[in-house]
């Protein structure tokens, strides 16, 4: 029998606050199989691209992410929360669904030219992918496509990458939030 995405995706009811529905991808990163199913799904997305570099947005986007650079055979760039990248970094403030942050990128991490798969394990508000999107651009790359493992479309998230002008791939979708 094969499975579906779904499958391996918890749902914990008023989390993190009440009358949310938190999609856990915790249980399909433990899975075997679930883990196997997701790479694969994005990575038979994108394998005939020019794909140059995997971005991945803290923090579990560089589960998916790191397992998606390396059967592509490019690169990996973590996106990471402020104050943890040793390096030269660039920052972007961005909304959340649930208050503000910023992420940060080496300024040496990507370079003109380079195509970039953004990825992270679910697509909300869009705020993080912007800001994404934005670091990436600020270092002339350009983010080719975003793929997430879940769209929450009643959120508008997806439509604000694609007002970006970034293409956005999901591997399933769940109605309310």
């Amino acid at each position: 029998m094969t499975r579906d995405i779904t499958d391996f995706i918890r749902t914990i009811p008023d989390f993190p606050q009440k009358g949310v529905m938190f999609r856990d991808v915790t249980t399909l990163f433990g899975n075997p199989e679930g883990m196997k199913l997701a790479v694969a799904q994005i990575v038979d997305a994108f394998k005939d691209t020019e794909i140059t570099a995997v971005a991945g947005l803290e923090a579990r986007g560089f589960i998916i992410g790191g397992a998606v650079a390396e059967r592509l055979g490019t690169g990996f760039v973590p996106l990471r929360k402020k104050g943890k990248l040793p390096g030269k970094t660039l920052s972007e403030d961005y909304t959340l669904e649930y208050g503000t942050a910023t992420i940060e990128v080496h300024d040496d991490a990507l370079k003109a030219g380079d195509k970039v798969l953004l990825i992270d394990d679910l697509i909300a508000t869009g705020g993080t992918a912007a800001a994404g999107i934005k670091l990436v651009e600020r270092l002339g790359a350009t983010v080719v496509h975003a793929a997430f493992i879940i769209d929450l479309p009643d959120l508008g998230g997806a439509q604000v990458v694609r007002d970006l002008g970034v293409p956005v791939t999901a591997l399933c979708a769940y109605d309310g939030d």
